[in-house]
């Protein structure tokens, strides 16, 4: 009789077990789709970044400090963007946002390049590009958050470490990119 008890003991808690590394595994793979969701859009977004600063250049030439600002931007992003850190690569996102936010505002200083059907549609893209990578930042957060959660409570945070389901990072703009961005929006008309 005592055999059968523990040998039910043992099988709930490899079932229990068995179950939570599962889910783990699960959270993980979709904070992994998450990330490559945002990684598809922050390629298009640095795709699209020389051929609007080629745009501008052509109409605002004396403006080389914004242009080079924004393209070594870019590139710290793109390098960022290999670590796969999602801390270094929000960083850098926010450094190149704020930069971006500076190149579109400057269209307003040159009604001929406002008028520029080719920087129209880019200015078009980006914006688009914008929309879809804030969401697919926020659907990555919301997959971290529920791996957190998920790995931290109890019993999973008794199993999680010792099957290497270490915490994932948010993927963050920082402060100091958030305040530049909040701070002072270009304002883009077309008239």
């Amino acid at each position: 009789m005592t055999l059968i008890v523990i040998l039910i003991v043992i099988v709930v808690l490899a079932v229990l077990v068995i179950g939570i590394y599962n889910r783990l595994v699960a959270l993980r793979q979709n904070c992994n789709q998450a990330f490559a969701d945002v990684d598809v859009q922050l390629k298009q977004r640095h795709d699209l970044i020389p051929n609007l600063v080629e745009t501008v250049k052509g109409y605002a030439a004396h403006e080389k400090g914004t242009l080079e600002a924004v393209i070594q931007a870019r590139n710290a992003a793109v390098s960022a963007e290999r670590t796969g850190d999602a801390k270094a690569m929000g960083a850098a996102e926010g450094v190149l946002g704020a930069a971006l936010g500076r190149l579109i505002a400057l269209a307003e200083a040159y009604p001929d390049l406002k008028a520029n059907t080719n920087f129209q549609q880019l200015q078009a893209e980006l914006s688009d590009i914008e929309n879809k990578l804030a969401a697919a930042r926020r659907f990555f957060n919301n997959a971290v958050g529920e791996y957190n959660t998920a790995r931290e409570q109890f019993p999973a945070v008794l199993f999680a470490g010792m099957f290497g389901f270490g915490p994932r990072d948010f993927f963050d703009v920082g402060e100091d990119s958030r305040a530049a961005m909040d701070a002072a929006p270009p304002q883009v008309k077309f008239s």
